[in-house]
């Protein structure tokens, strides 16, 4: 993980192949992403961009749900084994494995084991037969009849968020468990490494994550384990969880409230209870931030952690930027050179613009993939600059300035590794210059500067443009 520079793919919206031919009614790949609509990409599609995702850079895959679904984000599942025909079928998907392991990119997999759908055959048994249905426990109903599409009357039975379309499953009996545990062997022996796991904090039995993790690593000793925690996750991870890592938010909307502060759009921002991107955060309140998060994780989960700025439940990071690719690129060098293994949106390299659910998931814009070079560019660079440099792919930090409180900085600076590896990096994300003074033991004047636009000074201090970087390597 600590090597590792993910993608995050939204299938429905990435790539068509051409390929799945089911006389589909498809919506036009550029019009308004809508809840229900289906784009038509495929995982044939994926295999057709896996080179110019190798060009890029990358080495690791983070799909959203593949497996057969009435909805084009796939979390509704009613089939847990078989990846959904619109996408190509088990069949694309040991294509697709073969040609991304054949680059040397892994791939993990979204597994949604919280609830099923109205579609799952179990839940749909019991719909058919109500109280005499075989499958009674596979859920938790409260009264008879159930009436899943009616949806003027709450479910009587547990749905997600009370939706009625996401009945939730009852791990608490044990053909549930027993099903779920095999689902998450069966793909990882089917060639996926690891899985990102949806709301796992939402299961509630006993064991069950310490289960699914040991049976998964009994098949794949090395798959790799992450949970979609929004808020801080110490419980989750380590010795005292059952994931490597999880979806870093805490880290994700610092980063935002600093990168792009209070230049905000904030019709862009989605409304969740741990999504906190406002009030803009200065160079001391952020630097107080990733202190308190670097405190939080060993330096094993910190490696292991999904760094991101936007993803398929967000608002894209160039909406909250409101389309200015200077403060994306800040934002970008955070992501890039903290702990963690960074991923990346689809889109986000060249400039894919979305507000929140569905806007975000808007399909990649093939035919205008030069319309924002500088931010392309910087995102090559930046992961160029990550696999060549050892100080950025470990668990070594070390806060430089500004010192210690909240109230005052332009410029964050901090450091990488350590002895000749070590690497300091200086971020200025106001719209004026800033000079930061670092002592030259910390930066010698005859360092080299790797990446960024800033400059040192005759006394060692470090010239810092508007909305600038700098990155240095020891001397």
């Amino acid at each position: 993980m600590a090597d590792a520079v993910f993608y995050q793919i939204f299938p429905d919206r990435f790539a068509r192949s051409g390929k799945v031919d089911l006389g589909l009614r498809l919506d036009t790949w550029d019009e308004p992403p809508t809840h229900t609509g289906y784009k038509g990409g495929d995982l044939w599609g994926v295999i057709d961009k896996l080179d110019y995702l190798a060009d890029l850079g990358i080495n690791a895959l983070w799909f959203n749900p593949i497996f057969q679904s009435a909805s084009n984000h796939r979390y509704h599942t009613h089939d847990y084994f078989q990846v959904d025909p619109l996408l190509g079928g088990n069949e694309a998907f040991d294509a697709m494995i073969e040609a991304a392991h054949s680059r040397n990119i892994r791939v993990i997999l979204d597994g949604v084991f919280n609830h099923a759908s109205r579609g799952f055959f179990q839940f749909s048994d019991i719909a058919e037969h109500q109280e005499k249905s075989a499958f009674i426990d596979w859920f938790r109903v409260r009264e008879f009849p159930i009436v899943p599409y009616d949806e003027d009357t709450p479910a009587t039975y547990d749905a997600w968020w009370g939706l009625h379309a996401l009945p939730v499953l009852n791990t608490d009996h044990e053909a549930v468990r027993e099903f779920l545990w095999k689902v998450g062997t069966h793909w990882i022996e089917r060639g996926a490494d690891g899985w990102r796991l949806d709301v796992p904090n939402e299961i509630q039995t006993e064991g069950f994550w310490d289960e699914f993790r040991s049976r998964v690593r009994a098949v794949n000793p090395e798959a790799y384990l992450t949970g979609e925690i929004w808020h801080e996750a110490t419980g989750w991870v380590g010795a005292h969880g059952p994931f490597d890592g999880v979806m870093n938010y805490p880290q994700t909307t610092a980063t935002i409230a600093y990168g792009i502060g209070n230049r905000i759009v904030e019709e862009a921002i989605v409304d969740n209870n741990d999504y906190f991107v406002t009030p803009g955060l200065n160079a001391g309140a952020f630097a107080d931030r990733i202190d308190w998060l670097m405190d939080l994780y060993g330096p094993s989960e910190r490696t292991a952690m999904l760094n991101l700025l936007d993803s398929h439940d967000t608002g894209r990071i160039m909406s909250m930027a409101g389309g200015d690719h200077e403060l994306v690129i800040l934002c970008l060098a955070v992501l890039f050179t903290l702990p963690g293994a960074p991923c990346i949106y689809y889109g986000t390299e060249v400039g894919l613009e979305g507000g929140p659910d569905p806007d975000c998931r808007r399909g990649f814009p093939w035919d205008a993939m030069d319309s924002v070079p500088e931010l392309t560019t910087a995102v090559k660079e930046l992961i160029a600059l990550r696999h060549a440099t050892p100080a950025l792919r470990s668990a070594e930090f070390e806060r430089i300035g500004p010192m210690p409180g909240p109230d005052f900085g332009r410029t964050y600076v901090f450091a990488r590794g350590a002895g000749a590896e070590r690497v300091v990096v200086a971020i200025n994300h106001a719209d004026e210059a800033d000079v930061a003074p670092v002592d030259a033991k910390t930066v010698a004047i005859d360092a080299t500067l790797l990446w960024g636009t800033a400059t040192r000074d005759a006394d060692g201090a470090l010239k810092m443009p508007p909305r600038s970087i700098g990155i240095w390597s020891a001397p």
